[in-house]
């Protein structure tokens, strides 16, 4: 404050100073005596700069031999006296600062915070003639001030510090140019002294900022206990510091500072007292929250408890349920901590931790709610019970959770798991009678719409169980995402159109699901693996694994069943025995943990066909036997039990049951209906490919019937085995055509002329012996190679053995050497 005369050196970053034009113009008038005399305010928040100012003017003063001196009683001789700090001058120093201001012979540049503003001080600005503005430095200045960095690097500084010039120095001091940028602690310390030098009043302003609360006069009266002209005062004091930006929110660097260098007990105090003040006035208390998760399960381990902090946690976790039930689980868990008693927040506790993912913690604490005879939401912690068990696979004990709750939704819940384990005649009478009258809010409107559309989907028309499914999934988007559900209408109505060959509904269905996040984290996963199904289900094993990683590895029972079976069929599709056995022991395991329900058909069809494959198929035989009884029980709906023959016929195929397979084709041709009677035409059809029995155009319009209904891999599979097996070389060539058209890639037949000779004389293969010698160099079987190409195993030897002839091979490893020289000559 006080200084010495022409000796202080401005503390300069690179660059030693960064003033605007009008403000260096007007320095550059002091400085060479162009103003007689010179009356100046510097009015500035700290960290602008007022003080380096100063220093900038002494300096030009001293080179334009223009007499100056800093500001230290009494002053006799002429001089432009420059004052720093001048909203701290008391008493002595006060007086004679307006002497001075009253004496023309004197040149006076004043520097001052805004605030606080003692008498004298306004009594001497009256006096002065002008005012020397400083602005918070720009991306283009601050580039100046750090000498040359990347721009990524001055917008960071600029957004951290607000353009504050000293809090932009002290962070381009020390920030890291090299990597990614972070504030480092050695830019908080220059804070400390002003944190040190700051009444309390003043602190807990800018720690109320640090949360959001820095604008709210009446959070702030209550938690200063002072009047509203009090508090305007404080908070002109706190703006002062130069730490809150144009909108009085707290700069970033000065957050990180508080938090860096307040003691954490002086933080909780004031964070926990303001909670407590907007809890009383009913606003939202979870920003305040925030900061004091953590600290009271040290106070709770230690014997100490507080009701209102306990009130504080748990009305903050139900603010937070909504969008971020992990955050809500604990804050439930800190209200525990800190005194409540566990059964008076259980079912929301649980419904949190089930909403997050945490099946197990819900489970838990919703059995202590039910089991708790006077603990309130009992209803409610059977429905959050239910809904997890539900996830789980364990539909039957849902519904009896779901039932027992007694409420209108959870009586819809109820049917929905009634259903899905065959007790139709119970389902209906659950949903015809609801237990009580209660509002139609959108939520029970749409699960009701649910509900209704999967009773129609065994007894009615799919079609109209199709769009009631459909419309009660657009029905729940706007509400969906904060609520915990068993299952989804996006979910139930993709399962039907994938069970009736309308992948498009299905996959439309699951994409709005996912973007409106219905059901929340706990159901995206399921969204996303039964798409990754309907990709599958068409052929395309790239899209259907992007699909399949993108629902993560940490999934519900019900969600892992749906993935391994992926996992299953992909392999199955793309003939890859190895990794079909590779993945086969997490089937068995998955097929064990998870009952059958009606709603894992799919998946159970799957692993039908690989136990067949892999010769395990009295593994999953009771599991099968189970499906087929919940069908029964249901009336043998052809919407659901057209998957089970479909896959139970592919089972047969590959066991070389054809019995077997011949029950299972005439099981298709009962059902009626387009997808049905598709694949009705197509058993029958593979039945006589199999048997050799292949008419061209039938396989053709079967195969196309497939890829209508939505099954492409399986329309191009039945072109692709009747060519293999058919004796007449044009109509293979027609099959392969129809096989490759069908599934979207790349088979050729056959060339009908044969390999002649180079002009260099060396032997030259067929375009179908360059194919298949490709796929055996790159170490596919013979299998593989004929999955690939659509053609037999023995027809891929029988190449070999000609491509071995003409070239002369002595054996194997000699023709797999000469293979190699002619598809990979580089």
């Amino acid at each position: 404050m006080t200084g010495t005369t022409g000796t202080k050196q401005p503390m300069a970053p690179p660059v030693e100073i960064v003033l605007d034009e009008p403000t260096r113009q007007l320095c550059d008038a002091v400085t060479l005596g162009r103003q007689d005399p010179v009356r100046l305010a510097i009015l500035a928040p700290g960290g602008y700069g007022k003080s380096a100012v100063l220093d900038h003017l002494e300096q030009g003063c001293l080179r334009a031999g223009t007499p100056v001196a800093r500001f230290r009683p009494p002053h006799a001789e002429p001089a432009l006296v420059l004052v720093d700090d001048a909203h701290e001058l008391t008493g002595p120093e006060s007086a004679e600062l307006l002497r001075i201001a009253a004496d023309d012979r004197f040149g006076l540049v004043i520097a001052a915070r805004p605030a606080p503003r003692p008498a004298g001080l306004n009594e001497v600005l009256g006096r002065l003639r002008g005012q020397l503005v400083l602005r918070p430095l720009d991306q283009s200045r601050i580039g100046k001030l750090a000498g040359g960095v990347p721009p990524r690097l001055t917008e960071f500084v600029r957004t951290q510090t607000g353009g504050v010039p000293g809090f932009a120095r002290d962070l381009l001091r020390t920030l890291d140019r090299t990597g990614e940028p972070t504030v480092p602690p050695a830019a908080l310390t220059s804070f400390q002294h002003e944190l040190d030098r700051a009444d309390e009043d003043v602190l807990q302003v800018l720690l109320a900022a640090e949360i959001g609360a820095g604008g709210n006069a009446g959070l702030l009266a209550g938690l200063l206990e002072s009047s509203a002209q009090r508090v305007g005062e404080v908070v002109e004091v706190a703006r002062a510091t130069g730490m809150l930006g144009q909108d009085g929110a707290l700069l970033p660097i000065a957050g990180a500072a508080l938090r860096a260098l307040v003691p954490a007990d002086r933080r909780r105090t004031v964070f926990g007292r303001l909670a407590r003040l907007q809890l009383d006035r009913g606003g939202q208390v979870l920003p305040f929250v925030r900061p004091l998760l953590g600290s009271v399960h040290g106070r709770a381990q230690h014997g100490n408890s507080d009701t209102t902090t306990a009130t504080v946690f748990a009305a903050a976790a139900q603010e937070a349920t909504a969008n971020d039930p992990a955050l809500a689980a604990r804050l439930y868990d800190a209200a525990v901590a800190a005194g409540l008693p566990p059964t008076e927040i259980g079912a929301k506790r649980a419904e949190a931790a089930a909403r997050a993912g945490d099946l197990d913690s819900a489970l838990r604490l919703a059995d202590e709610v039910i089991a708790a005879a006077d603990a309130p939401a009992r209803a409610e912690g059977a429905m959050v019970a239910g809904a997890a068990l539900a996830h789980r696979g364990q539909l039957a004990r849902s519904a009896q959770l779901f039932r027992w709750s007694g409420t209108n939704l959870s009586s819809v819940f109820a049917t929905i798991g009634l259903l899905g384990t065959g007790r139709l005649d119970d389902a209906r009478q659950q949903f015809e009678h609801p237990p009580a009258n209660e509002p139609p809010t959108l939520l029970a409107g749409a699960m009701s719409a649910a509900a209704q559309g999967l009773l129609e989907s065994v007894s009615g028309s799919p079609t109209m169980a199709l769009s009631t499914l459909a419309s009660s999934a657009e029905m729940l988007e706007p509400v969906g995402r904060s609520v915990l559900m068993p299952d989804s209408p996006a979910a139930l109505g993709a399962l039907v159109a994938l069970h009736n060959g309308e992948l498009a509904i299905a996959e439309t269905l699951l994409e709005r699901a996912i973007a409106a996040e219905s059901g929340g984290r706990v159901l995206t996963a399921r969204h996303r693996l039964l798409l990754a199904w309907v990709a599958m289900v068409r052929g395309d094993a790239e899209t259907a694994s992007s699909r399949l990683a993108a629902a993560g590895s940490e999934l519900t029972p019900r969600d892992w069943l749906f993935a391994v079976a992926l996992r299953v069929g992909l392999a199955r599709r793309a003939s890859d025995v190895a990794g079909l056995r590779r993945i086969w022991g997490q089937a068995r395991e998955a097929v064990i943990r998870h009952p059958v329900d009606l709603f894992t058909f799919l998946p159970f069809g799957e692993f039908a066909i690989a136990a067949a494959r892999l010769g395990e198929r009295d593994r999953l035989a009771p599991h099968l036997r189970q499906a087929r009884e919940l069908a029964l029980s249901l009336g043998d709906p052809p919407l659901w039990t057209t998957a089970l023959h479909w896959s139970g016929l592919h089972a047969a195929i590959t066991a070389e049951r054809p019995e077997e397979a011949r029950e299972e084709a005439a099981a298709l041709a009962a059902g009626s209906g387009p997808y049905p009677e598709a694949l009705a035409a197509a058993a029958t059809c593979w039945l006589r490919v199999v048997g050799g029995e292949i008419d061209r155009d039938e396989v053709e319009a079967a195969a196309r019937g497939l890829h209508d209904a939505g099954l492409w891999w399986d329309g191009a599979r039945l072109a692709g085995q009747a060519a293999i097996r058919t004796p007449d070389r044009k109509a293979m060539v027609v099959l392969l055509e129809t096989a490759r058209m069908l599934q979207g890639g790349h088979v050729q037949a056959p060339r009908a002329e044969e390999a002649a000779a180079d002009p260099a004389g060396a032997p030259r293969l067929s375009e179908r012996e360059l194919q298949v010698a490709e796929l055996v160099v790159a170490g596919m079987t013979y299998k593989q190679v004929g999955d690939r190409l659509f053609i037999s195993a023995k027809t891929v030897e029988h190449h070999m053995a000609r491509m071995r002839q003409r070239l002369g091979a002595a054996n194997r490893s000699e023709l797999l050497t000469r293979l190699r020289t002619l598809v990979l000559p580089d």
